[in-house]
């Protein structure tokens, strides 16, 4: 039998993450899948340590939005050495997939990082949400990686390098951005891109 435990971001990156570093710390034989949408939907688009720089909540409105970089759970979990950890999205069920079936295939603590949009909360249409899972990935803003024991980090899916602009400009969260926030948004992805390119052997 195999025990999965399914969260949100908020439950996951902020309420949760004591009682989730501990059993990754204890290597508990579980798959935990993170469902990120970036923001606590669920109880009206609230802010949480998921939600991304420059972006727009309930709690952070008008020139409130967002100042702080989103938390990196990712590397978090990896820090544990935990036997296997990835990001996915909705977006690309394949590798979704074969995330599942390898996390499956391995005993201990596996973390998977889901990323699915919210039409409501990033101000999008429903018919979009597959289309801004890709530019998420293509733009470098939500890299599909995978990370074995802490030390093994792949990347999975390629970006194809489209510009951050484009990404944010399709979501009305994002709006009140100037052309400088944007670009400065830009610098950050790009960093942290550079840094998993090395982790991942170059």
């Amino acid at each position: 039998m195999t025990v999965c435990a399914w969260a949100g971001d908020g439950g996951t990156f902020d309420i949760g993450l004591q009682a989730l570093s501990g059993a990754a710390e204890r290597n508990e034989d579980f798959i935990y899948v993170c469902y990120d949408n970036e923001a606590y939907m669920n109880t009206g688009i609230q802010r949480s340590s998921a939600t991304p720089f420059g972006a727009w909540t309930t709690t952070t409105p008008g020139e409130a939005w967002k100042h702080d970089k989103k938390k990196d759970i990712l590397q978090i979990l990896a820090a544990h050495g935990v036997p296997y950890a990835a990001t996915a999205t909705v977006a690309y069920p394949d590798d979704l997939v074969a995330k599942v079936t390898k996390a499956k295939s391995v005993k201990g603590t596996r973390f998977i990082h889901l990323l699915a949009p919210c039409p409501p909360g990033w101000k999008t249409s429903d018919d979009e949400t597959i289309e801004l899972g890709r530019m998420a990935v293509h733009s470098k803003v939500f890299p599909l990686v995978e990370v074995e024991n802490g030390l093994d980090w792949r990347i999975t899916v390629e970006p194809q390098g489209l510009p951050v602009a484009d990404y944010l400009g399709r979501q009305g969260r994002f709006k009140h951005l100037s052309e400088a926030q944007i670009a400065e948004i830009q610098k950050q992805v790009d960093a942290r891109w550079e840094n998993l390119r090395k982790r991942a052997g170059g």
